[in-house]
């Protein structure tokens, strides 16, 4: 899926439920988040980081003179990446954090828009200093790359605002439920497995649900045909922002049962992911990281501290 095509489809979305995107809804409804698409809207930035700095290796030839080039992928999505207005700036929480980072290493931000199979090419090639764009980490990826984490990969579950579902934390909670999830996705993973042990319990299991549209699964939610949408948080928490029709109601780790990290990825051994690692740890600490993931509704997925090449999920 193209950034365009993305962006297009989450503010159709809106749309389809007769929701504003830009203005907050009447006074007793969900409350619907103002949401600034234009390509000069002001990104939050971090001071220089003198300690990041001095870790960048003597004599380090970034992509551009100057410039902290980064990749980003229009395959991640709202609120991770979506065009601006003018339907060429990137924006969103994958843009914001990569102005984090090149302002902490004393650099001007660079924003490529590629596809998600050329960056692994263009970050070996030092065609860009860094791929930010929801990249996970695994023991594979380890061989060829080095990993500096900024976010949680987090699933999540989400149910009409109204609904009487307050929590999904473990299988129980899914018993009899109606759930839409993706075909072949590590969520319905998930699911099948949490169905297993409800059965082995003696537990009824869920009912899951699939849908190739997004719009027709959140309508099914909203009139009740289905009790939870399941799958990746980012667009679920883009959709619940700007339409205030539906809610998270529970998360599980994107690589349960083990942990799944998302991380700025860069070319093995050169030298580039300590100084990254400290800039992060400075826009943690200064609160801008923070800030940048309630700007874009992910609070649930924050680390407290970036780790440098942790362990991946298996080959």
């Amino acid at each position: 899926m193209s950034v365009k095509i993305a962006r297009v489809t989450l503010l159709a979305l809106a749309v389809s439920f007769g929701l504003p995107v830009l203005a907050a809804e009447s006074s007793g409804a969900p409350a619907v988040q103002k949401v600034d698409l234009s390509p000069d809207r002001q990104r939050i930035r971090a001071p220089r980081n003198e300690a990041a700095i001095a870790q960048i290796p003597a004599g380090f030839k970034f992509a551009q003179p100057g410039k902290f080039t980064v990749a980003v992928s229009g395959v991640a999505g709202p609120p991770l990446a979506l065009l601006a207005n003018d339907d060429k700036t990137t924006i969103g929480s994958e843009a914001d954090t990569a102005q984090l980072v090149a302002d902490s290493l004393g650099l001007q931000l660079n924003v490529v828009q590629t596809s998600w199979e050329d960056w692994p090419l263009g970050v070996s090639s030092g065609k860009y200093d860094a791929v930010i764009s929801n990249v996970t980490v695994t023991e594979a990826r380890k061989k060829r790359f080095d990993f500096a984490t900024y976010r949680q990969d987090v699933l999540g579950f989400y149910v009409k605002t109204t609904s009487k579902i307050v929590a999904i934390k473990e299988a129980r909670d899914i018993a009899g439920l109606k759930i839409i999830v993706g075909s072949g996705t590590n969520q319905e993973k998930v699911l099948l497995a949490w169905n297993d042990a409800n059965v082995k319990a003696g537990i009824a299991p869920a009912l899951l649900q699939y849908f190739d549209d997004q719009a027709a699964a959140q309508l099914a939610v909203q009139s009740g045909r289905s009790d939870a949408l399941f799958g990746p948080n980012s667009v679920f928490a883009y959709s619940a922002a700007i339409t205030g029709g539906i809610k998270l109601v529970g998360i599980v780790n994107g690589g349960w049962p083990l942990r799944a990290d998302i991380a700025v990825t860069t070319r093995k051994d050169n030298g580039l992911v300590q100084p990254i690692h400290t800039a992060l740890e400075g826009a943690i600490a200064g609160g801008q990281y923070e800030q940048v993931l309630k700007r874009w509704g992910l609070d649930v997925e924050r680390i407290d501290t970036s780790r440098i090449n942790p362990p991946g999920l298996p080959d």
